[in-house]
């Protein structure tokens, strides 16, 4: 799922925009959204509420992040349009002279932006993937009805080996422009002309990932679990050794780039 920010004056009507130029199934998340009319009250006691009728649904319920709900749209969303999240760790359209981070453009209006640029400048950015995305996704392939296992591996954050270490506060990663994803793919190719496996998916978050945070995801379709395990197992092994990934760690005392000490979990 490829997502995308708006921020600043006219960010709501953009977003309406950059939908109908957007081929394919598109959420539309508004952090002012959050109006009564239609939506659904949350009872006393419930955590969550949600109202099911003829023209969709609603909801209620505590408090959550943008990232969770992107996670949460990922598995059957090719898009998402967040508008009003200047903090988000997504590419930002910024409109105006507001304060953003990750700037992906920037004019004075939305009068100003060329939505055709702006889709083409999205489709060059990194796709939110989670292990659930990239589970529906390999549960899509035509070979699925051959299918008795899928395995999973999710390398993570580790804040620590041992007790006297100093904690791991977040890795940061850095990618060649498109030759890491490049390797990927070929090594999902090699892996998936294995007999008994039909399809191989992999993902590598970059930029600053916390404590804590999922880096990594490798998921195999398979016919048998022998075939899936083995190879979700010289998946990760392969993307580690074979994928040009340049990783830094800052630690509470220190800030190092780590080459042969791998602190992630995998």
């Amino acid at each position: 799922m490829r997502t995308l920010g708006i921020v600043g004056p006219g960010a709501a009507p953009l977003a309406d925009r950059l939908v109908d130029r957007l081929d394919g199934r598109v959420a539309l998340v508004r952090e002012d959204g959050a109006t009564d009319g239609g939506v659904a009250a949350r009872r006393d006691g419930a955590a969550t509420t949600y109202n099911l009728g003829p023209e969709g649904w609603h909801a209620r319920g505590e408090s959550t992040s943008l990232g969770d709900v992107l996670d949460r749209l990922a598995p059957d969303h090719d898009y998402a349009l967040a508008v009003g999240f200047p903090a988000a760790r997504v590419p930002q359209v910024a409109l105006g002279d507001v304060e953003v981070d990750n700037v992906l453009v920037r004019a004075a209006d939305a009068a100003a932006l060329d939505p055709e640029a702006v889709v083409e400048a999205l489709h060059d950015q990194p796709e939110h993937e989670t292990l659930e995305s990239l589970v529906a996704a390999v549960k899509r392939s035509p070979q699925a009805d051959r299918s008795g296992a899928i395995a999973t591996f999710t390398g993570r954050v580790r804040a620590r080996d041992g007790d006297d270490d100093a904690p791991t506060e977040y890795l940061e990663f850095e990618m060649y422009d498109g030759v890491a994803e490049r390797r990927m793919r070929t090594i999902e190719s090699e892996l998936e002309e294995r007999e008994g496996v039909f399809d191989v998916a992999m993902h590598h978050r970059q930029g600053v990932i916390p404590d804590g945070e999922d880096i990594v995801f490798v998921v195999v379709l398979a016919g048998h679990r022998g075939e899936a395990f083995e190879t979700v197992s010289d998946g990760i092994d392969r993307l580690k050794d074979e994928v040009p990934i340049f990783k830094k760690e800052v630690t509470a005392e220190e800030t190092f780039w780590v080459h042969e000490a791998e602190r992630d979990g995998t």
